[in-house]
């Protein structure tokens, strides 16, 4: 059975920078991409960052050039590494393991991680 746990969250001023990592228990299937979403309060969640099987990555225009996610195969553990953070990135960051699609809204969604909290003041 698959488990992702999220670590990193915190407080962090805006311009900060912050590293997320979702450590990985179990097998993920090898046809399956990772993913990075977030929700803030009152809003819908919404995908930010996918790293499909060849390493090919997507990004939502909202953090493209600011967030990069990349994985550490030897460790099992997914990073997304955050810098020029905004008010509007404070949100629960959630990793995620599934199915790749297309669209970054429907991609690697099945298996979840419980969340971590990243809060970005002014």
């Amino acid at each position: 059975q698959v488990q992702l746990t999220e670590s990193g969250g915190g407080p962090v001023q805006a311009g900060g920078s912050v590293r997320l990592s979702c450590a990985i228990s179990g097998r993920v299937w090898s046809s399956y991409c990772m993913g990075w979403f977030r929700q803030a309060p009152g809003k819908e969640r919404e995908g930010i960052a996918a790293l499909y099987t060849g390493d090919a990555t997507l990004y939502a225009d909202s953090v493209k050039g600011r967030f990069t996610i990349s994985r550490d195969i030897t460790r099992d553990t997914l990073f997304l590494q955050m810098n020029d953070l905004k008010p509007e990135d404070t949100a629960m960051y959630y990793c995620a393991a599934g199915p790749e699609r297309r669209e970054l809204r429907d991609a690697c969604q099945g298996i979840w991680g419980q969340g971590t909290q990243v809060t970005v003041s002014s």
